[in-house]
């Protein structure tokens, strides 16, 4: 669920969730973005795209798969989302490049790899001073260039995110939070689905979790690319993959911990 005014997200939660419930889930709210093709009037933001070269300081090597190259698909310029994110960008990565197991090969090769590894994925961050356009070796796919603009929102969960503790609700009349909040913000909920989005929270769509907890808290979501068929790229039957990372591993810059996942109806 997403919000152009704050104060707004505040007002729907407790007018529909109570008081207290409705307070709890609105603190739940994240900063993001929304990612767009430019208008005439509206430029791009920073360095931020979709597909294109990678764009990687001069010493990285392209990620591999098991001798597979990854493909690039997006790339987010920190610099220019930080003002917006404040203290949930803990850090400032400069560039972040996103990568995917997306090879250009024919079934028996493709069936040979593990695309439950972790290795699959790989976010890699770059300095914008240093960085220089790296295009993809074969057989990955290289994928048209399209810069966006990003847009400014703040950002619900998603009801399959929101675990029990994490809200106060009736138990005679809820099964859980994720009752309470598909009940009463139903109409609001998904609405991201089918767009590539940016830090806040993911929208799933679907009844599974994408946001994994630790000890510190929930994941943090960097970057979800919905189906696109002008770039030509796609996962499955209205599949949509998404970049996490543990809260951890961002507050240090260990972008080696991001991890992708891919749902599909």
């Amino acid at each position: 669920m997403q919000f152009d005014d704050p104060a707004g997200l505040s007002r729907v939660c407790t007018e529909r969730l109570g008081d207290k419930a409705g307070r709890q889930f609105a603190a739940m709210a994240r900063r993001g973005f929304q990612l767009v093709r430019p208008a005439e009037s509206i430029q791009a933001t920073g360095l931020c795209r979709l597909g294109g070269p990678a764009l990687l300081d001069p010493e990285t090597r392209w990620p591999e798969q098991s001798g597979v190259p990854l493909s690039l698909h997006a790339v987010l310029d920190t610099d220019a989302l930080a003002a917006w994110l404040g203290d949930e960008l803990p850090i400032r990565p400069g560039l972040l490049n996103f990568f995917y197991l997306d090879p250009d090969l024919s079934y028996e090769q493709y069936r040979k790899l593990d695309m439950f590894d972790s290795g699959v994925c790989r976010v890699i961050p770059a300095d914008p001073a240093r960085a220089v356009e790296t295009a993809a070796p074969e057989p990955a796919r290289s994928y048209p260039a399209v810069p966006v603009h990003a847009v400014e929102v703040t950002m619900l969960p998603d009801c399959w995110d929101v675990e029990d503790e994490d809200v106060e609700f009736d138990r005679d009349q809820h099964w859980g939070a994720a009752s309470l909040i598909l009940g009463g913000m139903g109409d609001l909920d998904g609405n991201t689905a089918g767009s590539h989005c940016a830090f806040g929270w993911p929208d799933t769509s679907h009844t599974l979790k994408v946001s994994s907890r630790d000890a510190e808290g929930p994941a943090v979501h960097l970057l979800q690319l919905a189906e696109d068929t002008e770039l030509g790229w796609g996962w499955g039957d209205a599949g949509t993959l998404y970049f996490m990372i543990p809260i951890k591993a961002l507050a240090t810059g260990d972008f080696r911990k991001a991890v992708a996942q891919v749902l599909c109806c």
